[in-house]
């Protein structure tokens, strides 16, 4: 379910474009969701004032996921949902890529280098291929630019968490800085472009109703519950399923026609990201024990 809402919410954005900008429809769907989150810290018990020590970097993970919707929200004027849906999720390769810089418990073993090499080789031909027959292939290309753009902010968002004191943060907490970061900065950014436009419908109005409960702040919540529960590696795994979803929605509801390079190239992108992540599940499954042990602690046994 959470693959389908997410795969879905880039079609909800640009299918009411129309009647509120992108931009507002993020800002809005971010700062209200962040009350939201408030609410639910508050009848927790959880006070800001505990999230002092982790001030600097909240700042800097809300300023990430501005970004991230930032490219989402303008990359959807140029490009389709079925391209941002793919690129998006281009995210934990860039988020692998990153780690290995930044902490050292996160260093990939060679079938991990391969995955990375795969995704970037699908990206590489999801990009260049998937323009053809495009009516206007410079727009495209600036829109799936952006995608790329907010996958890597993604990853970024996700270094930054993993190496910070953040690590050791509420999962409410950080989604509280993400959202109110995002909430904030994109409304300056509307206020500023002028992209205020809001003259909502039904199909605006439940749009904006479905980004604010169900994807701003009801399915970030079951996700960081089920971090909780279950291995983030299997989690991992199984999201990937969202920018399938993302495509078919894509082509369900705006009649979107993904070129034949482009499909190509999500396969790629997808199969390498799951050998990335998915590797140290599949190590503890089907592997020896001692490189299980290995891969799940990082060190020799």
């Amino acid at each position: 379910m959470l693959c389908i809402i997410w795969g879905v919410q880039q079609v909800a954005i640009k299918g009411v474009a129309d009647e509120i900008s992108p931009v507002l429809q993020v800002a809005l769907r971010s700062g209200i969701a962040a009350l939201l989150v408030l609410v639910v810290m508050t009848c927790r018990k959880e006070s800001l004032r505990q999230s002092r020590p982790y001030l600097m970097a909240g700042c800097v993970v809300g300023l990430l996921f501005a970004l991230e919707f930032l490219f989402v929200a303008e990359g959807l004027r140029f490009t389709s949902a079925s391209h941002m849906a793919v690129f998006l999720y281009t995210a934990p390769a860039f988020a692998a890529v990153g780690l290995q810089l930044f902490h050292p418990d996160e260093r990939l073993v060679p079938a991990q280098w391969a995955g990375i090499f795969v995704a970037f080789s699908g990206i590489a031909v999801a990009f260049l291929s998937g323009n053809s027959g495009s009516g206007d292939v410079v727009k495209m290309l600036t829109g799936d630019a952006m995608g790329l753009l907010a996958g890597l902010a993604w990853g970024a968002t996700t270094v930054v968490v993993r190496c910070t004191a953040l690590s050791q943060a509420p999962a409410s907490h950080t989604l509280f800085y993400q959202l109110t970061g995002a909430g904030i900065l994109l409304l300056l950014y509307a206020l500023f472009s002028g992209q205020l436009h809001f003259r909502p419908g039904v199909n605006g109005s439940l749009s904006l109703l479905f980004q604010i409960f169900i994807v701003g702040f009801a399915s970030y919540l079951t996700w960081f519950s089920l971090m909780k529960t279950y291995l983030a590696s299997q989690l991992g795994v199984l999201s990937f399923m969202t920018p399938v979803f993302g495509v078919l929605a894509g082509m369900l509801f705006l009649n979107e026609q993904p070129q034949p390079g482009f499909i190509w190239g999500t396969l790629l992108i997808l199969s390498g990201i799951v050998i990335v992540s998915g590797w140290p599940w599949f190590i503890t499954k089907f592997g020896r024990p001692a490189e299980a042990h290995r891969q799940s602690t990082g060190r020799n046994p």
